[in-house]
């Protein structure tokens, strides 16, 4: 054997190279590769799902969503009782839709399962069982037991539903008015430097289903803009992962930079043959038709919310990290004023969110929160859920405007669920509250409900979303700062145009200051 080192004087002072001849080349390990990891038939590879199993189906909205696998495990009428953790329900046959209509699914672990009617139906009359969980939450207890970490303490859902165990996993035949047959789960709480925090235990899956982009023979995955979502994180965690691939590439082709799931993590690899599918096709609109078809109540609705949003629009600092929930908050940008320049945030794996596509932009891997067709702005970065809510509860988010069903005067707000009666889910809504020292929470939203019962209470009498957490909110009345650090209370800051205190007053149902520079908007 002849060995030659070398010394370079100039770029690599350090570094010395051993040049070795022999009769084979040496590695510290084979240079051979493993056996491929693909199957052929995707009804083979689910053969070893059985009853009882976690099931972690990966996707977001329709967004990644496994539908060649879960076809396969639907056509298995004998795998019953199964527990189904995604962030939705699905929607008609797509999704853990599919395993609703087949009725193989005993109970849902989700953030977000009210897309699917079918499904709230099933719970509020007592047929299935719900776990509901914020969307953070959720994607950290799938990543910490694939850490092998077994709880975790956070502080989204402190002092809400979710830390007293209000919402119901299950209720009895009949629904509501029958009782709770499976009472919610209670979390441990603590204080840690002056903060409540609550304990999450870890979801141990016991099969993942999970769909990518390009995948080569030995697993190594790679998605594609937000269909990234929760499926990296589901991929490390279950015992066995089945991976359905839109492009199965050999092994090398994709390059080590590229790879967002390494194949350690994947066992089995089938080709995708389902259509990918889009939940809301949100086009770019040219401005040059008005829409007569609009009723006048309609119109005045669209203009209030419209109000509404140039004022928030007002609370928006160029260079702003920001972050709009569904509804009247994605009206905000419109209104930003010249020279503004935001980065927008979306909880599913977005920052630089763009505006809506053209038709010839649209795609059905770019997506935001509320499932709609999205566009990148130069500059944007993709990421997953668990990186996207590191994001979010770390305070790294300037500002959150969301809407609310109520607001109290101590900054408490609820938004996300009427029990009983409207089953939509969390969200990330817990989560984007849970910094309110670093993240400034602003909720836009109408100053009475239809009823014309006032929003702004004293208390809210809905489960909470986030307590002492608001900020400020602005109506198409009103706006009020809160006082959240001393306990709460509500200052008057501006009016709308033609209102008067007296009415701000009589439309709001707690006390609150004036301030003596009371402005207008």
């Amino acid at each position: 054997m002849l060995v030659v080192q070398a010394l370079s004087t100039a770029r690599f002072s350090a570094l010395s190279l051993r040049v070795v001849s022999g009769a084979s080349r040496r590695y510290s390990t084979p240079a051979n590769i493993p056996d491929s990891k693909v199957w052929a038939s995707v009804d083979e590879a689910v053969k070893d799902v059985k009853s009882g199993d976690v099931l972690l189906c990966g996707g977001f909205g329709l967004a990644g969503i496994p539908d060649t696998l879960l076809g396969a495990l639907a056509k298995r009428s004998e795998v019953q009782d199964l527990t189904g953790v995604s962030n939705n329900a699905g929607a008609g046959d797509s999704g853990l839709g599919k395993l609703i209509n087949t009725k193989q699914l005993g109970k849902i672990v989700a953030s977000y399962p009210g897309g699917n009617k079918a499904f709230e139906a099933l719970y509020l009359k007592g047929e299935i069982s719900l776990e509901l969980v914020p969307q953070g939450t959720l994607a950290e207890r799938i990543r910490a037991h694939a850490a092998g970490i077994p709880a975790f303490y956070t502080p989204t859902g402190a002092s809400t539903a979710v830390e007293d165990g209000a919402i119901a996993v299950r209720y009895k035949p009949g629904g509501m008015s029958a009782g709770v047959e499976i009472p919610g789960i209670k979390k441990e709480s603590r204080e840690i430097n002056g903060r409540k925090y609550v304990l999450e235990p870890a979801i141990a899956g016991d099969v993942a289903f999970i769909r990518a982009w390009k995948v080569d023979e030995v697993g190594n995955c790679v998605f594609r803009y937000t269909a990234q979502n929760f499926s990296t994180v589901m991929a490390k965690n279950a015992k066995l992962t089945i991976v359905e691939a839109e492009q199965v590439v050999p092994v090398g082709s994709i390059s080590p930079n590229a790879i967002h799931l390494p194949g350690i993590y994947v066992d089995r690899i089938v080709q995708a043959t389902s259509p990918k599918k889009i939940e809301f096709v949100t086009l770019a609109t040219s401005g040059a038709k008005e829409d007569t078809s609009v009723t006048p109540e309609k119109a005045a609705a669209q203009a209030q919310r419209r109000y509404i949003a140039r004022r928030a629009a007002k609370e928006i600092q160029d260079g702003f990290h920001v972050n709009l929930g569904i509804g009247m908050p994605t009206l905000v940008p419109e209104y930003l004023a010249p020279g503004v320049r935001v980065w927008l945030q979306s909880e599913n794996g977005i920052l630089g969110m763009g505006p809506y596509p053209t038709k010839k932009q649209l795609d059905a891997d770019l997506i935001n929160a509320g499932k709609e067709t999205v566009t990148l702005l130069p500059g944007a970065s993709v990421f997953d859920s668990s990186e996207s809510f590191a994001m979010i509860r770390g305070g790294h988010i300037d500002v959150a405007i969301l809407g609310a069903m109520e607001v109290s005067q101590k900054g408490d707000i609820a938004n996300f669920m009427i029990p009983g009666k409207l089953v939509k889910g969390i969200g990330g809504a817990m989560d984007l509250v849970s910094n309110p020292d670093k993240t400034k929470v602003i909720v836009t939203m109408e100053h009475c409900a239809r009823d014309g019962s006032p929003k702004i209470l004293k208390e809210c009498a809905l489960p909470l979303t986030g307590a002492g957490t608001v900020s400020q909110i602005i109506t198409e009345l009103a706006v009020f700062d809160v006082d959240r650090k001393n306990g709460g209370g509500l200052t008057l800051i501006d009016v709308a145009k033609g209102v008067t205190v007296e009415e701000v007053k009589a439309k709001t149902g707690c006390d609150f200051k004036v301030s003596p520079n009371l402005g207008t908007w």
